[in-house]
């Protein structure tokens, strides 16, 4: 069982007339990742800063292994900082130094150790992060998922028990945010420490975290396990959740949810005019975690990538296919019925083979498996009508078998 290493009780925190923290609670559990969302402007960054002791609250309690920060001696607090370190949104590598010396830079500050064991320590962590050979660049040589690698480094150089990561992947390109998102779950696990991540990309950060924290008008609205929010009826969270995606999935192309919401209403104005049936179907992958539990992030990510390549090819121009959730693809059919959806789920199920899907096995026997509800949408029937009566229908069609 985890063991609380950091708990916010009751924080408020105001800027002049501004109040951000307005009676915020939040537990970190030693050795995981934990990781707050939020709408921007929210207060994120002003939470994590009272963490690690950069901003300190107007009321409320910090308690570091139960004990309050703000009754601690200065020697306590001195011991406490070394424990942390920062990786701040945006990199924040000094232009004017090397990539080694930035890198050795909190070395040199927090620590009396030699220039030979720096050294030593430095170049570890570079061989770790791949960076060997740009010692001698500067950050504006770099390219932006480099740069990341470089701060990274620098976090990590000294062995902290807690790292706070401020939007790490901020400004980069799909594939090096999974990148970027894969380093930091590969490096938690492999040195245990504890990571708290302030991040807007949903659903992709709940693939490397134990525990989410929703930030929602300057108090915690929700903390728990990532399959927790996925499942929550609040509509505060559903709203925020569905709000986040981006004008397109980023990984794969897909409309965003807001789109199929639009294809959906222009398929039921053709329906009530002319007669054209259409539907909805949810294609479930139930065991993505697994992957991503046992070949990491990127593979997860891959397969589903995969999978949706798969499905787009086996629907015309006219439909629909955006992410629902963190594992789930949903299908808005024109010209199709409620039968024609069954055969549409029947034919996907035969076509779509596992080898074509996944070519790595996390374990042997595993087997893949995509679960499918469809609904016919009705005249003047919402969406969220139509939606609820697919998923309610689901039933396992297929399992994608790699041997």
């Amino acid at each position: 069982m985890t063991e609380a290493l950091i708990q916010l009780i009751d924080v408020y925190k105001s800027f002049g007339e501004q109040h951000v923290l307005k009676g915020a609670s939040l537990t970190i559990q030693k050795g995981e990742v934990t990781s707050i969302i939020g709408g921007s402007g929210g207060g994120k960054s002003v939470l994590l800063k009272h963490l690690v002791g950069l901003i300190q609250p107007d009321s409320g309690e910090i308690l570091i292994e139960g004990k309050p920060i703000g009754s601690m001696s200065k020697k306590e607090r001195k011991s406490l900082k070394r424990k942390f370190s920062y990786m701040f949104q945006g990199s924040a590598l000094f232009d004017s130094m090397t990539v080694y010396e930035n890198i050795a830079l909190p070395l040199k500050e927090k620590t009396k150790i030699t220039s030979a064991m720096i050294k030593k320590k430095v170049d570890d962590k570079m061989q770790q992060l791949e960076l060997q050979g740009n010692e001698h660049k500067y950050p504006s040589q770099l390219s932006g998922g480099m740069k990341k690698r470089v701060a990274l480094a620098r976090a990590l150089v000294t062995e902290p028990e807690i790292v706070l990561f401020d939007e790490p992947t901020a400004g980069l390109d799909p594939v090096k945010k999974n990148a970027v998102h894969n380093m930091i779950s590969d490096y938690q696990h492999k040195l245990g420490f504890t990571a708290v991540v302030v991040s807007h990309e949903i659903p992709d950060i709940f693939y490397i975290s134990q525990s989410i924290a929703m930030l929602f008008e300057g108090k915690i609205w929700f903390q728990g396990k990532p399959e927790d929010i996925q499942k929550s009826s609040d509509p505060i969270i559903q709203n925020f959740i569905n709000g986040l995606e981006s004008s397109k999935h980023e990984m794969n192309g897909m409309a965003t949810t807001k789109k199929t919401l639009q294809r959906y209403q222009e398929a039921m104005v053709h329906l009530e005019r002319h007669e054209i049936a259409f539907s909805l179907i949810i294609l479930t992958m139930n065991n993505l975690d697994e992957l991503n539990e046992k070949l990491g992030f990127v593979v997860s990510q891959t397969v589903l990538k995969n999978f949706v390549s798969a499905v787009r090819k086996k629907i015309d121009i006219t439909d629909s296919c955006s992410m629902y959730g963190l594992n789930k693809i949903m299908l808005v059919l024109s010209s199709t019925n409620l039968d024609q959806a069954r055969e549409f789920c029947t034919k996907l199920s035969k076509e779509i083979r596992g080898n074509n899907i996944i070519d790595l096995q996390p374990y042997p026997g595993f087997c893949f498996t995509v679960s499918a509800g469809f609904a016919e949408a009705q005249k003047g029937s919402s969406f969220k009508e139509v939606l609820k009566r697919a998923e309610s229908s689901q039933n396992i069609f297929h399992e994608f078998r790699v041997c």
